[in-house]
C-alpha cells in the first residue's frame, strides 16, 4: 500500500491557522533590550567540526550576554581552546505565542570567551542561577558583533493598507 504525501504529519499547536504574518527588522538597541527581557536561549557552536546548540539562561550585562557552564561542558571547552579573542558562537533567543504566532526572535553572532575574573564569576554566580541539577563553575561572555532581529505582527488585511486586489 502507499503512503500519500503527507501522512503521519502532525502540526503542533495548530500551526498555519493563525494567518500571515509581517516581519519587521529590529534595531541593535530594541534587539538587545528584548533579548535582556527573556532569560532562555539557545547557543550554537562548533563542535568537532559540526553545528552543536545547547539551551541556556542567560543575563545581559553591559551589552554582553553571560552564560555559566560546568566543567567539561562542550562550550566550556571549545572556549578554553580558543586563542585569546574567543571563538565565534551564535546566541538565538525568542518570544513567539504558539498560537497566533506573534513575537520576536534576535540571534547575536560574536565571540566568545571565558569570564576569569574571580570577582566577576562570583557576581555572575549570585545573579545567574541554572535551571538544571549540577554546579555550574564557570561563565563565558559573548560580546555581540552582528545583532539581527525581527518582530512578527500579524499582516493587515489587503483591505486596510489600501490595496486593491
Amino acid at each position: 500500500m502507499a503512503s500519500r504525501p503527507g501522512a503521519g504529519v502532525t502540526r503542533a499547536g495548530g500551526a498555519g491557522t493563525a494567518g500571515p504574518r509581517h516581519s519587521i527588522p529590529l534595531h541593535r538597541a530594541e534587539a538587545l533590550r528584548l533579548l535582556g527581557s527573556v532569560s532562555l536561549g539557545r547557543i550554537v557552536f562548533t563542535q568537532d567540526a559540526l553545528p552543536a546548540i545547547r539551551p541556556v539562561n542567560h543575563l545581559l550585562d553591559r551589552g554582553e550576554i553571560i552564560i555559566r557552564t560546568q566543567e567539561g561542558a562542550a562550550i566550556a571547552t571549545v572556549t578554553r581552546q580558543a586563542d585569546t579573542e574567543g571563538v565565534v558562537v551564535a546566541y538565538e533567543a525568542d518570544t513567539i505565542d504558539p498560537v497566533t504566532h506573534v513575537g520576536w526572535s534576535v540571534v547575536v553572532t560574536g565571540y566568545c570567551r571565558p569570564v576569569t575574573d574571580p570577582r566577576d564569576l562570583a557576581y555572575y554566580g549570585e545573579l545567574l542561577h541554572p535551571w538544571t541539577e549540577g554546579q555550574r563553575e564557570h561563565a563565558l561572555r559573548i560580546r555581540p558583533d552582528l545583532v539581527t532581529g525581527l518582530r512578527l505582527t500579524a499582516a493587515l488585511p489587503a483591505s486596510a493598507t489600501g490595496s486593491r486586489p
